[in-house]
């Protein structure tokens, strides 16, 4: 079908859409989906993608559009949380997309515990307390520290109160910075304490925390318990200094979630500023590429943030009373994001764009450090494209190698042959596409046989159908090794009818690289700095990823035992013998009785055992 063919039917289908609210989905020629909206009235939105001009980011969407499908929905909001739940469903390309739920960490507080402790955790569970989830697991470390170091809470993985009075304190107890759990210098109750400020902390309720550490100081130095008084001093002093570390012009009152938007050189960028008590306690940014639409359209007013505030929330618990915006959101976008926050919150929560005041100095605050994430990632890419532009000028590249793979062999002897492949794209490590082979048919120690076993089983999934990297041809292939390595890859490759550059990275003595090879010349990368320590960068990190599976390998054969070579012997088994006898040496000595009074081993399994370590004896019977 040509193009025009193609936006007349676009046009014609979208002429016979209801204008009542609901989501459209945007298909390519292959079907897949790319770009997943929603709309107040149906007609009017997605006729408007067929119609005038866009900015350049709708214009590739909407030239890769063969087809759209829609849903209706009976009101705006249920159209957004549709808009989310399809937009997870699907990632579509031209999509703002956030990070998986999964991945962030929250702060667990073991309130149901004797003695609970705060620790990191990526699951919730139906046990403690949790706050969260926060941007990272530096941040949650980060948290944790200054928690235990202000109220002297143990760092260490004793568990309490079964390790109380075992083994000598730790070296935190004996410069003070812990309260001595372990060497019951801290009753229950006076730990129980130190947890409920902890939790208080968390919150955000650090005049609280002050609060109530001056008045156990007050009550222990009446009572003469001057040791506890002394551990509520430095815990106010520590909070004091948390204090001047985190000063802020803010009051301490304010409890909030800025959000704000920068575009740079067709970078954008959303920062994300999450303050409690007055002080900034954790940050989040997302990148939004030139694929990802964050201002489509002629109707402005209906911005794809709305389903981006939505996601945002989705995986978080603590939704603050108020959420600042940087930008402007419609009022029928506003109420639909409110409805659903303060539907999950349980309580009513505000959304607003501050024209003056604290709350717009908290704005252009986030609004700065969006601009400077916007500006950082678009000299990152610059570079990353000038240093693909100049390793394709030196090795005579057609295209911008922006999917390079590199390859390397590991072995021990003869055993566990391994064949690594790490990935680049754009200049860039990316280990979600990292595989590893085992090599398995080869006899003895044969590099270019497992070079080609390798390539030839990678090569094999370029046909897939399935919509993975692993089905992307590369740019460029990289391997450890030298011109006789690179001649069998290519003999594959040319098998194959394809045509795909590749390069040996030879080493010196130093085991650095030294040049990169072809079937038949050298290629020196001495003089050029940036490539030499991109290449270099690769031929280390495929080593390593290779060594490391190998080793992995090797590992798990060793955890066997020998006992599991025996006919109805598995590892439960061999370890309830081992259990029973020690060593190896001592269920040598035991006769079959012997071997039979452990647990569920049948006469026949301990016969089995009996004549594999006396097989010689019975042989010669």
């Amino acid at each position: 079908m040509a193009k025009e063919s193609t936006i007349e039917y676009l046009r014609k289908k979208a002429a016979l859409l209801p204008k009542t609210p609901g989501v459209y989905i945007m298909e390519n020629r292959e079907g897949k989906v790319i770009y997943v909206g929603k709309s107040r009235a149906l007609k009017n939105r997605v006729s408007s993608y067929f119609h005038g001009s866009h900015n350049v980011k709708t214009e590739k969407m909407v030239s890769n559009v063969s087809d759209f499908r829609y849903i209706t929905c009976d009101t705006e909001l249920e159209a957004l949380v549709l808009e989310n739940n399809l937009i997870k469903q699907y990632t579509p390309k031209y999509n703002i997309l956030l990070k998986d739920a999964k991945s962030y960490p929250y702060i667990w507080v073991t309130t149901h515990e004797e003695y609970p402790r705060v620790v990191l955790s990526r699951k919730r569970t139906q046990k403690g307390t949790f706050f969260g989830p926060y941007s990272g697991a530096g941040t949650v470390n980060g948290v944790i520290g200054t928690i235990e170091r202000t109220l002297g809470l143990p760092s260490c993985r004793r568990r309490f109160p079964d390790d109380i009075g075992k083994g000598r304190p730790c070296v935190y107890r004996q410069i003070g910075r812990c309260c001595g759990v372990c060497a019951g210098d801290v009753s229950r109750e006076e730990y129980g304490e130190l947890i409920k400020c902890a939790i208080q902390l968390l919150r955000g309720n650090t005049q609280d925390v002050e609060k109530a550490l001056y008045e156990r100081m007050a009550d222990a130095a009446e009572n003469e318990r001057f040791e506890e008084a002394a551990r509520c001093r430095d815990g106010i002093k520590a909070l004091e200094k948390l204090s001047e570390k985190q000063k802020t012009q803010l009051s301490p009152d304010i409890n909030c979630d800025v959000v704000a938007l920068a575009t740079h050189e067709g970078c954008d960028c959303a920062a994300v500023l999450y303050i409690r008590g007055g002080i900034i306690c954790d940050s989040e940014y997302f990148m939004f590429g030139a694929d990802e639409i964050t201002g489509e359209g002629e109707d402005s007013s209906e911005s794809p943030f709305a389903a981006f505030i939505v996601n945002l929330y989705t995986a978080r618990e603590d939704i603050p009373k108020e959420i600042l915006l940087s930008f402007e959101m419609s009022d029928e976008d506003r109420a639909a994001c409110e409805e659903f926050l303060s539907s999950k919150a349980g309580r009513r929560i505000s959304i607003r764009t501050p024209q003056r005041g604290e709350g717009r100095k908290l704005c252009l605050m986030a609004h700065t450090d969006a601009v400077r994430h916007s500006e950082t990632r678009r000299k990152r890419e610059d570079t990353d494209e000038k240093l693909l532009a100049l390793l394709a000028s030196v090795l005579s590249l057609e295209v911008l190698p922006e999917r390079i793979e590199a390859y390397d062999i590991s072995n021990l002897g003869s055993e566990h042959i391994t064949a690594g492949m790490i990935v680049s794209e754009r200049a860039k490590l990316k280990k979600s596409d990292y595989r590893y082979f085992r090599i398995k048919e080869l006899q003895g120690q044969d590099d270019y046989g497992a070079m080609r076993d390798m390539m030839e089983r990678r090569l094999s999934h370029l046909s897939d159908d399935e919509d993975s990297s692993f089905s992307r041809t590369p740019d460029l292939i990289l391997l450890d090794g030298g011109s006789t390595h690179v001649g069998v890859v290519k003999e594959v490759i040319r098998a194959r009818g394809l045509d795909i550059p590749v390069f040996g990275m030879v080493k010196d003595s130093h085991h650095k690289t030294r040049t990169l090879v072809t079937e038949s010349e050298e290629i020196s990368i001495a003089r050029e700095a940036e490539i030499f320590r991109f290449i270099y960068k690769l031929q280390e990190e495929v080593h390593r990823f290779t060594v490391s599976r190998m080793t992995q390998a090797k590992r798990k054969t060793m955890k066997t035992s020998s006992l599991e070579n025996i006919k109805g012997i598995g590892p439960a088994k061999a370890k309830r013998l081992l259990s029973n006898f020690n060593t190896l040496a001592e269920l040598k000595k035991a006769d079959v009785e012997e071997i039979r009074t452990v647990g569920r081993v049948s006469e026949g399994d301990a016969r089995a055992v009996y004549d594999y370590f006396h097989k010689e004896k019975a042989e010669n019977k």
